[in-house]
């Protein structure tokens, strides 16, 4: 059963959700502040977190945050805030998608799904493999044929496994550095032209020439397989 913490501050939306998710077989815990939240994310380690950002106590950019510090689990943000800034900020803080209040319970819980669908390890794929190596995510590995392993530092797997994990999709600097690094390093892009560096010496047959750690100019990185 998927585990979903709600965080919101207006009972009538805790209720809704709660009824409506529990009725579709998740199992739901909610909160009506942002420490409330936080709380309720290290003590019932849910699958995926539904935040309002306009919490009593604290914005809900930073319950993000606080979450992505050591959580990957998935974040909805929920808003009337229809500012294409506040959802720029919500995005690049580490949620993973966005909701605006008023909203369909049936668009909702589609966005839930898939969600949860993106951040599952797909049980046929634990293992990815190119034309020159390959990355077991569930062993924490890359392998060249011929080669055997070749070695990582702890960093720069952590590198390579969020791109892996989001391979043909665009992972913006601020995601990586967050997620790679913590959220006092968000804009500290220099770390990660040192180690996309470093990586593509490792792994690329051409490290000028990259075709697998590819650069989106002034946005971020995507893994091309």
């Amino acid at each position: 059963m998927t585990k979903v913490l709600v965080v919101d501050d207006e009972p009538s939306i805790l209720r809704a959700l709660r009824i409506n998710l529990t009725a579709r077989d998740y199992d739901v815990s909610t909160a009506s502040d942002g420490a409330g939240g936080l709380a309720a994310m290290a003590r019932d380690r849910p699958d995926v977190m539904i935040l309002d950002l306009g919490l009593p106590d604290m914005d809900g950019t930073e319950v993000i945050r606080g979450v992505r510090g050591w959580s990957s689990a998935p974040i909805i943000v929920l808003s009337v805030w229809g500012a294409e800034s506040q959802k720029v900020a919500a995005l690049d803080a580490g949620a993973d998608d966005y909701v605006t209040k008023p909203f369909g319970m049936d668009e909702l819980i589609a966005r839930l799904r898939a969600a949860v669908r993106r951040a599952s390890p797909a049980p046929d794929e634990p293992v990815v493999t190119t034309g020159d190596f390959t990355v077991d995510l569930a062993a924490k590995r890359v392998t060249r044929a011929g080669d055997g392993d070749i070695r990582l530092t702890p960093t720069e797997w952590q590198l390579l496994e969020v791109l892996v994990r989001n391979r043909g999709r665009l992972v913006t600097q601020r995601q990586l550095l967050q997620e790679v690094w913590g959220p006092a390093y968000r804009t500290e892009s220099n770390y990660l032209r040192v180690f996309m560096a470093q990586l593509r010496r490792k792994l690329e047959p051409e490290p000028s020439r990259p075709r697998y750690l590819l650069t989106d100019p002034g946005m971020g990185y995507r893994f091309g397989a």
